[in-house]
This record gives structure tokens, C-alpha cells and sequence, in this order.
């Protein structure tokens, strides 16, 4: 096996000038931070690991080194960033008390996507994953290490930032398969986007990295990994699941940025107006079946969309029955846009004629009001219309934000709507909580009800507890709110038994935002260990000694 001391820790080339090295430019004196895995450890018996990459939503990634095999790999940790730590000296991951229910169900997504992903490791529009294992109270997967730029570089690099169709197709065209291959396997990417589709040196288009698919999903506790311009609007709402169609939307996005050479606007922006304009110069040089496809897989509302690849690939590969569809349809994009110009125009000019007659209709209905005097009518009788009942919408349930609840009309006429403010443990920060009359009773025209937008999780900053007593440390710690729990420490003389360790004596660290609520663990140091023996051991040693003299 070759001298791991001496390999780069980023590129696991022999270092030959010093800690920096010569191949990446990478110092080598630079640690990993401390909730990371140190640089050189070993994972069965086999894996080095090397730098970190990143930190994403699920999972930090390493670069690493697969001694068996001789060759630099990319390793992937479950640790759910936000939710997870380390506590100085172990490898174990340290899952924060109000998150260990969810992170169990996270850590089985992540160790299926995985094992799944290392089933069909032979697909041609993956990085492959060939060891799946469990080590350090979490689940670990090795990818083979592929040199690759994002999608997004090598449009940036190309003129006009954009390609032509025919260049895009041989591109795109593999990804298709690939994709297909996982949604018959129950994977949802869920987070396609120029970024994560990468072009290796081979020539291919490949999906990295993969996250658990919870994390495309913006009302998970995972930090959302989408993009604007690429997440679905399903990703967005609760009230819509993820599935096939949420991928076909992101693909298609794709696309559309590599052919146009701009993003797509963001999903929640073409909600209120779902128009994908592509200019004349660059629409002409892209065939309508494809123009038609790329609207098809990015329909805003999911029921609506291409529903599963073998479809978008039909539709965007131009098979005859597409073809013969799209001829019947239209013939070019300029003359739909011709037509929409046209259109334009005459609502204009119709809403331009409509306000005259408004206007004049309104001064007719002042000049009766103002002059009826001068006519004698009979008496009318004015009949007081009964009082008109709304049903309560679920305001609180839905992810309602407080902008989108004061934007409807219709709930402001029905319903005097007023806000207050409160902490929450479990909703987001802006997002609607609670309400004052439950969904679904029947209420008044004009009746109050009061909504409780949350202000977030109630926060506190861990202080500083080194040299602590127990009891002092316990004390600070619940008058915050917090929980307590303690691991004894080996005390080797040098230090008070049952106060706080000096340096990282909690976890959380010091100077950690938490939330209220959130359990902190004390590193105590116990007893000072005392090595004097026994007085008949004392005795039994020195006779032995006596005889062998």
C-alpha cells in the first residue's frame, strides 16, 4: 500500500514540494473542521478519508482513497446538516434530541437511495456508488471519483451562453434512460439543475450528486437543496407530491437554459403568469416539437405536466405521431407569437372601450341620484338583504404565509382578518400556525379571526460553561430553557471533579444558536483516579522482588 502520509489529502497524488501540494495547489496543514471526521482516518480497514468537499442538505462529502483498489474516490456521510454534531474525540455522529425521530427515517432513506444506487451502478448517466456500509452511528456510501465541470460552467463557456438543439440532444438524450431507470426504482432525484448535471471527461452527461429525497422538498426540516428557475412548484406546496413529473419539470428546465441561455423564471413567479418567452432569434433555430415539449414537461401544476419519461422522450425525440401533432398544431413559434401580439392588442383596445362605457354609465347613475327629486315616484319599499355566511378556510395548516392571506381579496370581504405573533417549535419563520376559529365553521360575513403567524423557533446562544460547576452550568442552562444531560470525563489531577470541561465542554459548543427546548450535552470531569495498590499487593510485590534479587 502506498505511504499515506505522504499522499495529498484532496488529490491523493504523492506530495513532493511540502504540505502544499503541487498537483492541486491543496494545503495539506489545513484540518477539517472538528465536527468532520479527521483527515487519514480509516473506515473499514479500507477508506482514507481526505478533505471535505461539502456540506450538503443530507450529507458531507470527502474526497477519499480507496486503498484496495488504489484509486481516489468521493465518499458520502449521512449528517444532516443543522441537526447532527460531533463531540470532541469521537467519531459518532451526535444527533440533536429534536431531531432523532426524523433523522431515523432520514438515515433509512439515505441507506436505500444508496444501496439502490449501487444496484445500478451501471447505468451510463450516474456516478457510480459500488460500498454501502454502516460505521460512526451513521451510513456511508463510495461514488467513483469522475473529473467533470457542472453543465452550467460549460454553458457559461459557450458563446451566447446556450447550445444548439442538435448539440443538446446527444447531451440530454442518455439522462433520459438513466432517470427512467430510477423512477422505476422509487428514486426522485428532486434536485435537477444545471449544477448537479455534470459533463465528465468521456463526453457524458451524468446526475451528481444525489440527496435523499427528502430534502427537495421545501416544508421538510432538511435544508432545501431546489433551485429557483428548476424546483417544481410541487417542492414548493405541501399540498402537491413529489413524483416522476417533479424530475421531468427540472430536466426540462434544463433544457430550456441550455438552448435559450438564460434561467427559467422561478415556479412560484410563473404560478401568477405561466409564460415561457423564448425571443425570435433563438426560437427559430429550435424545432417546435421541442419548444412544445419543453412547455409540456415545465406545466406549472403537476396534474397538468408530462407525467413519466417514456412520454417527454416521445414528445422531445419527435417520434411521427409527435411530429404529425405538432405540424397540425403550428407551423412556426413566430406566427404564434404574431397571433398573440394581435390578441393583445385587441384586449386592449376592448378594455379601453369597456372603461368609456363604465365612465358613462356611472355619470348616468349620478345625474338619476343627483336630480330624482324633480320626478315624483312612488314610495319603494327597501328590503334589508339577510346576513350572508362564509365557511372558515384552514388557514393553519396549509404553509400560508401571512403576505399570502392579506393578497386574497375574497378572504378579506368574507372575514375581518387580523394577525398576531408567537414562537413555534415546528413551523417556519412568516408561515401561519394557528387561528382563532377552527377550518370549516360556518361564521358571519365580517366576523374576526385572529391568525398566529410564526415568529420561528425561539433561539438561545449556549454560553460559556467551561470550569463550571455542575450545578452552576445546570442552573444557566434551564433558566434558558434548555435541557441537560452529562458524559464524566477522565480527570487526570489537573482539574476540579464535577465541573465543565475547559475547552468544548458542551455540545452544542458554546456560542451555538439552539432552540429552546433543545437538550445540551455536558462534557463533567469525575474523580481523580487513584493508582496506589492495595498494602498486601504492596507486599506480595516487594517479596517477589527480594527473591529475584
Amino acid at each position: 500500500m502506498r505511504d499515506i502520509d505522504n499522499l495529498c489529502i484532496n488529490c491523493f497524488k504523492e506530495l513532493t514540494e511540502g504540505a502544499v501540494c503541487a498537483e492541486c495547489g491543496y494545503d495539506n496543514e489545513v484540518a477539517n473542521d472538528n465536527m468532520y471526521l479527521i483527515q487519514r482516518t480509516v473506515l473499514q480497514d479500507r477508506y482514507i478519508v481526505g478533505a471535505v468537499i461539502s456540506h450538503d442538505s443530507d450529507a458531507v462529502t470527502y474526497a477519499a482513497y480507496d486503498t484496495q483498489l488504489d484509486k481516489k474516490i468521493t465518499l458520502r456521510e449521512f449528517f444532516p446538516k443543522g441537526m447532527a454534531n460531533r463531540l470532541e474525540g469521537s467519531r459518532d455522529i451526535h444527533i440533536r434530541q429534536k431531531f432523532i425521530g426524523v433523522c431515523a427515517e432520514y438515515k433509512r432513506s439515505f441507506y436505500k437511495l444508496w444501496t439502490t444506487m449501487q444496484r445500478l451502478h451501471s447505468l451510463s448517466a450516474v456516478v457510480p456508488a459500488y460500498d454501502v456500509f454502516e460505521e460512526n452511528e451513521t451510513v456511508y456510501a463510495v461514488i467513483e471519483h469522475f473529473e467533470c465541470i457542472p453543465l452550467r460552467e460549460y454553458l457559461l463557456r459557450s458563446e451566447n451562453s446556450n447550445i444548439p438543439w442538435d448539440n443538446a440532444r446527444l447531451m440530454f438524450m442518455p439522462v433520459l434512460t438513466t432517470l427512467e431507470a430510477l423512477h422505476n426504482n422509487g428514486i426522485i432525484h428532486a434536485s435537477i439543475s444545471p449544477d448537479n448535471l455534470v459533463l465528465c471527461r468521456d463526453g457524458k452527461v451524468r446526475l451528481s450528486p444525489f440527496s435523499i429525497q427528502e430534502a427537495g422538498d421545501i416544508t421538510s426540516p432538511l435544508e432545501f437543496v431546489g433551485q429557483d428557475g428548476y424546483a417544481a412548484l410541487e417542492q414548493y406546496q405541501n399540498n402537491h407530491r413529489l413524483g416522476p413529473a417533479t424530475d421531468i419539470y427540472s430536466f426540462s428546465a434544463c433544457i430550456y437554459r441550455a438552448l435559450v441561455g438564460t434561467n427559467p423564471p422561478s415556479a412560484q413567479a410563473r404560478e401568477t403568469n405561466d409564460k415561457l418567452m423564448i425571443p425570435n432569434s433563438i426560437a427559430e433555430t429550435i424545432p417546435m416539437h421541442v419548444i412544445k415539449a419543453i412547455g409540456a414537461g415545465m406545466q406549472i401544476y403537476p396534474e397538468k405536466r408530462i407525467k413519466t419519461i417514456a412520454e417527454f422522450r416521445e414528445r422531445i425525440d419527435a417520434s411521427p405521431s409527435v411530429k404529425a401533432q405538432a405540424a397540425a398544431a403550428a407551423t412556426d413559434y413566430t406566427k404564434y407569437q404574431q397571433y398573440e401580439e394581435k390578441q393583445n392588442k385587441k384586449s386592449r383596445i376592448a378594455i379601453i372601450i369597456l372603461v368609456i362605457l363604465i365612465i358613462i354609465a356611472a355619470g348616468a347613475a349620478v345625474y338619476v341620484v343627483e336630480f330624482t327629486d324633480l320626478v315624483k315616484q312612488p314610495a319603494t319599499t327597501t328590503v334589508t338583504e339577510a346576513t350572508k355566511t362564509y365557511e372558515v378556510p384552514n388557514f393553519s395548516n396549509n404553509g400560508y404565509m401571512k403576505a399570502d392571506i392579506e393578497s386574497n381579496g375574497a378572504w378579506n370581504e368574507q372575514f375581518t382578518i387580523k394577525f398576531v405573533y408567537d414562537y413555534s417549535t415546528d413551523v417556519e419563520e412568516g408561515i401561519v400556525f394557528k387561528q382563532s376559529v377552527a377550518a370549516g365553521e360556518t361564521v358571519d360575513a365580517g366576523s374576526e379571526i385572529v391568525l398566529t403567524v410564526s415568529k420561528g423557533i425561539q433561539t438561545v446562544v449556549v454560553p460559556a460553561l467551561g470550569g463550571k460547576t455542575l450545578e452552576e452550568a445546570t442552573k444557566e442552562l434551564e433558566a434558558l430553557g434548555l435541557k441537560v444531560s452529562t458524559v464524566e470525563v477522565y480527570n487526570d489531577g489537573g482539574h476540579t471533579p464535577n465541573t465543565v470541561k475547559a475547552t468544548y465542554g458542551s455540545a452544542p459548543a458554546e456560542g451555538e444558536t439552539v432552540a429552546v427546548g433543545e437538550e445540551v450535552i455536558l462534557q463533567i470531569y469525575g474523580e481523580v483516579e487513584t493508582t496506589t495498590q492495595p498494602a498486601e499487593e504492596e507486599e506480595s510485590s516487594s517479596a517477589k522482588i527480594e527473591v529475584e534479587g
